[in-house]
């Protein structure tokens, strides 16, 4: 297995898990279950380290993918919105291991954290849409803006070509 796979087996359960979390955290906060929230906050740290171990294998995914001609412009915009993604999971899994311990605790301001990390793991799913749209974008060629133009004009090539031989 080499980075490429190890890349794309990685890079689908922090965003996966994210909404997961999402969903269990609300529904633990409106319900005032600790372990409910404690099991959200429980797949955020899971996120972050599968996010973390995404980012480990993301430049030798890199170097294979430009050998097969994929242009570096299109990996670095990855690349960028990736890293940004990547600090605000860092932010929800370290509050995450604090709101644990707050609530093994019985801290007051336990509360307080998991509606933060709400918030946050919130705002990292609507980034979660940008960096898996662009990653996507890398091997996906139809997924891009651009691909309704490039496939009308190989669709009006092929026509011709029809055309010619008639």
């Amino acid at each position: 297995m080499n980075d490429a796979h190890l890349h794309m087996v990685f890079n689908h359960f922090p965003i996966i898990g994210l909404f997961f979390g999402i969903g269990i955290l609300a529904y633990g906060i409106i319900k005032k279950q600790t372990i409910l929230v404690n099991t959200a906050y429980v797949i955020f740290i899971v996120c972050m380290i599968m996010a973390k171990a995404t980012m480990m294998t993301g430049e030798g995914a890199e170097e294979i993918v430009e050998e097969l001609g994929t242009s570096h412009e299109i990996i670095h915009e990855h690349e960028e919105i990736a890293e940004t993604f990547m600090k605000v999971l860092y932010v929800v899994g370290i509050l995450s291991i604090l709101g644990l311990v707050a609530n093994v605790k019985k801290h007051a301001k336990a509360s307080i954290v998991s509606f933060v990390v709400l918030v946050l793991a919130i705002g990292a799913a609507v980034l979660s849409k940008s960096v898996g749209t662009s990653g996507g974008e890398i091997r996906h060629t139809e997924i891009r803006e651009n691909a309704n133009n490039s496939n009308a004009s190989i669709e009006n090539k092929e026509q011709e070509l029809d055309n010619d031989d008639h």
